[in-house]
């Protein structure tokens, strides 16, 4: 009886509490090396590539993009991109402050 109690209490309280969700996603694209053939030509395209992850890949609003990496790799040119929401930005500041908080001799190299 006490155990069902107990399973009782904690159901309630997981089912009265929401989760967070935060949307963080690393995604890589790409443009044919022939497209980045002078400064403007290239904006063009990674803007271009950019648009194409966000409308095909992403099923949320994001708040900020960032360029993770860029690699040449044949013909081709390979952008690593990270992509976050509000509570997503949030994730990603809570860890690194985490980060900064341990101790030097703790930290796993």
């Amino acid at each position: 009886m006490r155990h069902a109690a107990i399973a009782g209490v904690l159901a309630a309280l997981c089912l009265a509490t929401a989760p967070a969700f935060a949307h963080v996603v690393e995604v890589t694209t790409s443009i044919g090396l022939h497209e980045a053939s002078d400064p403007d030509q290239l904006q063009g395209a990674v803007k271009s590539a950019v648009e194409t992850v966000l409308d095909e890949a992403i099923a949320f609003v994001p708040t900020a993009i960032t360029v993770t990496s860029a690699r040449v790799v044949g013909e081709r040119v390979y952008i690593g991109l990270l992509i976050v929401d509000a509570a997503g930005e949030e994730a990603l500041r809570d860890l690194s402050d985490g980060e900064r908080d341990e101790p030097e001799n703790n930290r796993s190299s």
